[in-house]
């Protein structure tokens, strides 16, 4: 389950960097940055594949991958918004990961 956590990380990174990269960027041609996109988004497949059928061979079923997947978008996306994108981080934000903790603890209990 640790290669399908780093996978994911991975992928997280590229796809994070690949949807709100441009964001900084607004004198790009949006078609430019959608095409830069989808070069960064390759990427996030050649990782977010082999994370699946490693995690799913190991046992996750899909349910259990994609709440995986979803609290490492939330981790990945946090440290970028705040050192990438300047935003602050609230209690609220704090809160909400929280709740997303214990979904996937339920959702891994027997």
């Amino acid at each position: 389950m640790l290669k399908t956590i780093l996978l994911l990380t991975c992928s997280n990174i590229f796809m994070t960097i690949a949807w709100y990269g441009h964001l900084k960027f607004n004198e790009v041609q949006i078609w430019k940055a959608i095409l830069i996109s989808w070069a960064i988004a390759f990427f996030e497949y050649c990782l977010m594949v082999p994370a699946n059928r490693s995690g799913y061979a190991a046992g996750m079923n899909g349910f259990q991958l994609k709440m995986t997947q979803e609290v490492i978008t939330l981790v990945v996306f946090t440290a970028f918004a705040v050192i990438y994108l300047k935003e602050p981080f609230h209690l609220k934000y704090l809160l909400s990961f929280v709740f997303l903790l214990l979904a996937v603890y339920f959702m891994f209990k027997k």
